[in-house]
């Protein structure tokens, strides 16, 4: 990995993921991880801040998982995306029409622990070298 700080936003509407996501990630070097309670917040946080890499729930009030996906991926059309939701089989026509779309996205199902955050952001950031001092934390939103 670069010296260059990566930029994570997660995506969620519940308090104790986006938690989960910010202490899992808490030790790894290079790491800048924000976190917002919905969609539309994270997408005009996007436009001025590029993330790198994005965790995404799909089940979300006001603008839902998808919606935020075809927003970011219209500003940024290669940034990687990891949808993390229980929720599959309710969403499944959206994410084929996603898909169909040309948009891109991996999918894991919740509930997600830290050794598989882990190992998410390190396949996208190449290493094992990521371990080390602690990362930036950001939480936004109005619930958190």
């Amino acid at each position: 990995m670069s010296d260059e700080i990566k930029r994570i936003l997660v995506v969620d509407d519940e308090e104790e993921i986006r938690d989960a996501f910010l202490l899992a990630l808490a030790d790894l070097r290079d790491l800048a991880v924000t976190a917002f309670d919905n969609g539309g917040a994270a997408v005009e946080w996007a436009r001025e801040t590029p993330p790198d890499l994005v965790f995404l729930d799909l089940k979300m009030p006001q603008m839902g998982g998808v919606e935020v996906l075809r927003r970011l991926q219209a500003l940024y059309p290669e940034l990687p995306v990891c949808i993390v939701t229980a929720f599959f089989e309710s969403f499944m026509r959206e994410l084929v029409a996603a898909a169909d779309d040309g948009l891109r996205f991996e999918l894991v199902r919740k509930p997600i622990g830290k050794d598989e955050i882990i190992s998410i952001v390190r396949s996208y950031f190449e290493g094992p070298q990521l371990l080390g001092s602690r990362a930036p934390r950001t939480r936004e939103g109005g619930n958190g």
